[in-house]
């Protein structure tokens, strides 16, 4: 997976990393420092790059940031709840809400989306903005190995006839 990462051209891992995190500075910089060793290495690359963003650079990233979503058996009342959190967040700090959520289960992840908003509505803007950069760092790191595991899957698949075929 790493020998696509390394391999790619600058245009397509431009694009790939921008999937990761739509942040023009980080995707350039984590490209420029090719090639890497192994995934630690690029995963580190990644966070040192997240860790050094501006807020104008974190808000470029915010502002492609799709709402976490709800596993699809979520009653509609949640849906609504969820909703007026998102609106009271936005109408607070300005920009959507971003959360990790990985390894938390479908049926939690409406508790925790309802927790983590609620507990962060308190927080100062300043407070928030730290709280964001890592999230989205988070999100970036967790993007960049579904990435990677993608490309590596696609670039060890090979065609073969059926057996009988």
């Amino acid at each position: 997976m790493e020998h696509f990462f390394n391999a790619a051209s600058a245009q397509e891992l431009e694009q790939a990393l921008l999937s990761c995190l739509r942040s023009l500075r980080w995707a350039r910089r984590v490209a420029d420092h090719r090639p890497y060793p192994d995934l630690d290495s690029l995963l580190a690359a990644a966070d040192e790059a997240a860790y050094d963003l501006t807020w104008p650079d974190l808000t470029e990233a915010l502002a492609a940031e799709p709402l976490p979503t709800l596993p699809p058996d979520t009653y509609s009342a949640a849906h609504t709840a969820l909703s007026a959190a998102h609106a009271a967040y936005e109408a607070r700090f300005g920009h959507v809400f971003v959360i990790c959520l990985d390894g938390v289960s479908p049926s939690e992840t409406l508790d925790r989306l309802l927790e983590a908003i609620r507990s962060r509505l308190t927080n100062d803007p300043e407070e928030e903005r730290a709280v964001v950069a890592d999230e989205l760092r988070r999100l970036a790191s967790g993007r960049l190995v579904s990435a990677l595991k993608g490309a590596g899957n696609r670039a060890n698949h090979h065609s073969t006839p059926a057996p009988g075929g």
